[in-house]
C-alpha cells in the first residue's frame, strides 16, 4: 500500500516471539545500495528501525561518532539509517533526537528491553498514524497502511470531520477514524511492552517554548547584522538539503520564499538547477511568467507546466487515494500535478514552504494591527451596518469594480478575488476581540456543528492554539498558531501526499528547525512593515533578485476554483452535493450546503471553498465504501 512512497527496494523484519513485525518501502536517495535495506537492524543487533525522511547532518554525526573514545564499528554503507542506529546505540533515544535535523517518522524496537519507539519531526514535515485495535497496535506513514490490515475498523469520527470543516483538513492528533491519531510533530512515544499503559506522545521539542525563549531573548544586533546571520543560516540549510544520490531540483513559483531557496541552491551548485513551476490559462491565477522571469535571472534550467480545467479533472478521483482522509486545500492539484511533472526529470525538489509562517507572510498577520485598532474604535453597530453593506454587493461585483479601477488603486489595493476578500472581511467586522477575529480568519465554516449531525463542538478555538504563548504582539501569537496547526496539518501534508504519491521526495529548508528558532528572536518590526509581511526575507532576496520581479501583491498557489465550479466541474459537484444523497449518507444537514450551493452558482455568495470541502468529503466517503464493504461488510459510523 505505500510502494508510491518508495518504489526502489522493500523489506519485512518480525519477531513473532516478541510480536511485532516492521516494513518498509524505500525510495533510494542516500546510498541506493543493498547497504542502506530496512528494516536495518543496529551492529550491535539491539534494535532494529523503519524510517521515512532525511537526517540532514547524518555525515557531521557519523564522524563526531568515530572520533568519540568508544569504539565504533566501520559503517557498512552510507546511510543516514546506519547513522541513527549509531546514535541511539551511543547516545540513546532522547539525546539522539535532540542531535538529528531532519525531517522524519521512523519507528524503533528495542529488543533488549521489549520497547516500541515512534517519533516524528520537529516540524511535521513527515507523517506517522497509529492506533490500537484491540490488542493490536498499527502505525504507518499513510491511513491506507493501516486499513489494509483485517484488524483494521473504519469508524468515522464525527468531531474529526467538525474539525476538517473548519479547518480545511482534520488537525493532528485527530484523524477522520475514531481511534487513530497522528503523532504530533516533535514528539515521541514511547511503548513498553512488559508494561501496562497505551502511551502517550511526550515532546521533545516544542515549538511555544520557542516562541516564548526568542520573545524573552530578542536579537541584540543591527538589521544588518540580523541579515547576515539569517543568509548564513538559510544557505547552510539549503547547502545540507542538496545532499543526494539522485538528481533534484526545486520548485520556483516566482514567489519571495521559492525564489530564496532557488537562489541559495544556484549559487552554491557548479551547474544550472532543475526549476519546475505550474502555470494557469486563467491570467488573474498565473504566476508562471513570473517564475520564467526569476529562472532566467537566476540562469536555471526551467520548465513550466500549463495546467487546464481537463487536468483537474483528471486529478480529482486520485485525492481520495492520494490523502486517504478528506483534505480540500484546493492547491491540492497544482502541487500535485508540479510533483508530477518535476519527477520525470529528478528524485529531490526542494520547496520554499514555511516563510509566511515563520515571517509573517499572511494578510492576516499584516493587517492585525490595524483589526485590534478597528475593534477598539469603532462601535460594534458601525461594523455590523459595513458588513451588511458589503455583503450587499456580490463578489463577482466587488471584482469587477477593482478591475475597473486597478491602474489607479495603491499597490497594497491590489488582491486577487477582492470580493471573496472583501466578504471575508464583513465576517470579521462583528467580531468582539481579536481572537474570535483570528479564528473567524482561520475557519472555513464557522459553525460546522450546524452541518455535522450529531456533533457538539466543545472547543471552537483552533486545537494547538498559541495565544497562551504571551507573546509580545497578536500577530506572533497567530504566526504561532499558523505554525503550530496550518503548516504541519494542510501545507506540509498537501506537500508531502502530492510529492511522495509519484515518489519524489520533497525537502523544505525554511523548516531547518535552527532557522525556526532564529526567526522566533527577529522582532516583529523585521517581519512586518510598510504595510507588508516578510520583511526581512525580502531584504535578502534583493541579493539576489531585482525587486521589481518580485514585488507585487501576495496570491498563493490558487486555481480559478470559483469559475470551474460553475462551469467544468459543475456536472460532478452536482451528483456530490445531490440533496437525497447528502441526506441518505447521514453524516450532514443538506440544508446550509444546498442554501450555500445556490447562492454560490447565482453569484451572491463567495462560498467556493466551504463547497469543495464538502465535495473532498462527499468523493473521498465514495471512493471509501466499496473497499469497506469488501473488507468487513460494513461501513461504521460513530456519533
Amino acid at each position: 500500500m505505500l510502494r508510491h512512497r518508495g518504489p526502489d527496494d522493500a523489506g519485512v523484519w518480525s519477531d513473532a516471539a516478541a510480536g511485532i513485525a516492521l516494513a518498509h518501502s524505500r525510495l533510494s536517495i542516500i546510498d541506493p545500495s543493498a547497504a542502506a535495506h530496512q528494516p536495518m537492524v543496529s551492529e550491535s543487533g539491539r534494535y532494529v528501525i523503519t524510517y521515512n525522511g532525511e537526517i540532514y547532518n547524518a555525515s557531521d554525526l557519523a564522524v563526531e561518532l568515530g572520533q568519540s573514545r568508544m569504539r565504533v564499528a566501520g559503517f557498512r554503507g552510507h546511510s543516514d539509517t546506519e547513522v541513527m542506529l549509531a546514535c541511539v546505540e551511543r547516545w540513546g533515544m532522547e539525546s539522539s533526537l535532540e542531535r538529528w535535523n531532519g525531517m522524519f517518522a521512523f519507528a524503533l524496537w528495542d529488543r533488549k528491553v521489549r520497547t516500541l519507539f515512534l517519533a516524528r519531526d520537529r516540524l511535521g514535515e513527515k507523517p506517522l498514524y497509529y492506533g490500537w485495535f484491540g490488542k493490536t497496535f498499527l502505525f504507518g506513514s499513510e491511513l491506507k497502511a493501516l486499513q489494509a490490515n483485517p484488524v483494521f475498523e473504519a469508524e468515522i469520527n464525527r468531531d474529526a470531520l467538525a474539525l476538517y470543516l473548519r479547518h480545511s483538513c482534520v488537525p493532528a492528533p485527530h484523524s477522520i477514524f475514531r481511534g487513530v491519531y497522528k503523532l504530533p510533530p516533535g514528539t515521541l512515544l514511547t511503548l513498553d511492552t512488559t508494561a501496562e499503559g497505551k502511551g502517550e506522545p511526550v515532546p521533545y521539542w516544542s515549538l511555544v517554548k520557542t516562541a516564548q525563549e526568542g520573545s524573552r531573548a530578542p536579537l541584540e544586533c543591527s538589521e544588518a547584522e540580523s541579515l547576515e546571520r539569517l543568509e548564513a543560516l538559510l544557505m547552510e540549510a539549503v547547502s545540507s538539503r542538496m545532499v543526494a544520490d539522485v538528481p533534484l531540483g526545486t520548485f520556483l513559483s516566482g514567489g519571495i520564499d521559492s525564489s530564496l531557496v532557488t537562489a541559495l541552491m544556484q549559487g552554491q551548485s557548479d551547474r544550472p538547477v532543475r526549476t519546475f513551476s505550474i502555470g494557469l490559462h486563467e491570467s488573474e491565477y498565473n504566476e508562471a511568467h513570473y517564475a520564467a522571469e526569476v529562472a532566467h535571472h537566476l540562469g536555471t534550467d526551467h520548465t513550466e507546466l500549463y495546467v487546464t480545467h481537463d487536468d483537474a479533472l483528471a486529478v480529482i478521483p486520485l485525492l481520495p487515494t492520494i490523502y486517504d482522509e478528506p483534505f480540500a486545500d484546493s492547491s491540492q492539484i497544482p502541487t500535485f500535478l508540479l510533483s508530477r511533472m518535476a519527477r520525470q526529470h529528478v528524485t529531490v525538489a526542494l520547496s520554499g514552504d514555511g516563510g509566511d509562517e515563520l515571517f509573517g507572510g499572511y494578510n492576516r498577520h499584516v493587517w492585525s494591527s490595524r483589526i485590534r485598532k478597528t475593534l477598539g474604535w469603532l462601535p460594534n453597530t458601525a461594523r455590523s451596518v459595513a458588513a451588511s453593506m458589503i455583503n450587499r454587493v456580490s463578489p463577482e461585483r466587488w471584482d469587477s469594480f477593482f478591475q475597473a479601477f486597478e491602474s489607479v488603486l495603491p499597490k497594497l489595493a491590489k488582491h486577487r478575488m477582492p470580493g471573496y476578500k472583501l466578504h471575508k472581511l464583513a465576517s470579521i467586522l462583528p467580531s468582539t476581540d481579536i481572537e474570535s477575529t483570528y479564528l473567524e480568519l482561520a475557519s472555513h465554516w464557522a459553525n460546522p456543528e450546524s452541518v455535522v449531525i450529531g456533533v457538539q463542538e466543545s472547543n471552537p478555538l483552533l486545537t494547538k492554539t498559541g495565544a497562551g504563548a504571551n507573546l509580545p504582539s497578536f500577530a506572533e501569537e497567530m504566526m504561532l498558531s499558523d505554525t503550530l496547526t496550518y503548516l504541519p496539518d494542510d501545507i506540509l501534508t498537501k506537500l508531502d501526499r502530492a510529492s511522495m504519491a509519484v515518489s519524489l521526495e520533497a525537502r523544505v529548508p525554511l523548516l531547518d528547525h535552527r532557522v525556526v528558532e532564529f526567526a522566533s528572536r527577529i522582532p516583529v518590526s523585521m517581519k512586518i512593515r510598510n504595510g507588508q509581511g516578510k520583511w526581512i526575507m525580502r531584504q535578502l532576496l534583493n541579493r539576489y533578485v531585482p525587486s521589481r520581479l518580485i514585488d507585487r501583491p501576495k496570491s498563493g498557489f490558487g486555481i480559478p476554483l470559483d469559475t470551474w465550479l460553475r462551469g467544468p466541474l459543475r456536472v460532478w459537484a452536482e451528483a456530490l452535493l445531490d440533496e437525497r444523497r447528502i441526506r441518505s449518507d447521514g453524516f450532514f444537514n443538506p440544508k446550509p450546503i444546498r442554501d450555500r450551493w445556490e447562492e454560490f452558482l447565482s453569484g451572491r455568495g463567495a462560498w467556493q471553498y466551504h463547497l469543495w470541502d464538502v465535495l473532498m468529503f462527499q468523493a473521498w466517503f465514495s471512493a471509501q465504501r466499496p473497499s469497506h464493504e469488501q473488507m468487513s461488510g460494513s461501513f461504521v459510523t460513530a456519533y
